[in-house]
């Protein structure tokens, strides 16, 4: 809820965590993205010759403070977290927050690739189809041990877990100053 958010951040007087950092920078960005829509419906208007009706109540230079500010809030809590990513020590997986971010991306990708080795047959036949012109029987063989790369896809999994563990540990217990 946007709003228990808005008034715990307010509460802690600038002290977040990177799941309430994330949070309000969500917030802000619906906040913008809620006022461009309404300086895109605001600023112009359309009125017949003749017709008197009042243009829609629009302040350009007051929106174009408030998208200043709520820009300038999401950049310092952007790098805020930035700076506790670099500076936060995970000492369960010997790695900085940042560190253990790029290596999760590594290894949800090398993830796949041990995945897709280890569900490979040792042999498979290649054609399914017998055909006159083309009578020879073709396998396929994989050119590595099978049971150590289950074991590779196995720490992978682990490493990931232990990781995540750690960044979702760090993200809803470490609290860091942002300047706003």
């Amino acid at each position: 809820d946007m709003n228990v958010t808005k008034k715990y951040w307010e509460e802690r007087d600038m002290e977040v965590t990177s799941a309430l950092a994330s949070k309000k920078i969500k917030m802000l960005e619906e906040q913008k993205i809620r006022l461009l829509e309404l300086e895109n419906t605001s600023k112009i208007y359309i009125r017949a010759e003749g017709e008197c009706t009042e243009p829609p109540v629009y302040d350009y230079e007051a929106t174009k403070e408030e998208l200043r500010r709520i820009e300038e809030s999401i950049r310092k809590i952007k790098h805020a977290v930035n700076v506790f990513n670099t500076t936060t020590f995970l000492e369960s997986v010997g790695l900085y927050i940042d560190e253990a971010l790029v290596e999760m991306n590594m290894l949800n990708r090398r993830k796949e690739t041990l995945k897709a080795m280890s569900n490979r047959l040792p042999k498979e036949r290649v054609n399914q189809v017998y055909t006159r012109s083309n009578p020879a029987v073709e396998y396929r063989y994989v050119n590595y041990d099978i049971d150590e790369v289950k074991k590779d896809f196995e720490a992978c999994c682990q490493r990931i877990f232990d990781i995540q563990i750690a960044l979702d540990t760090a993200n809803q217990t470490m609290w860091f100053e942002v300047e706003v």
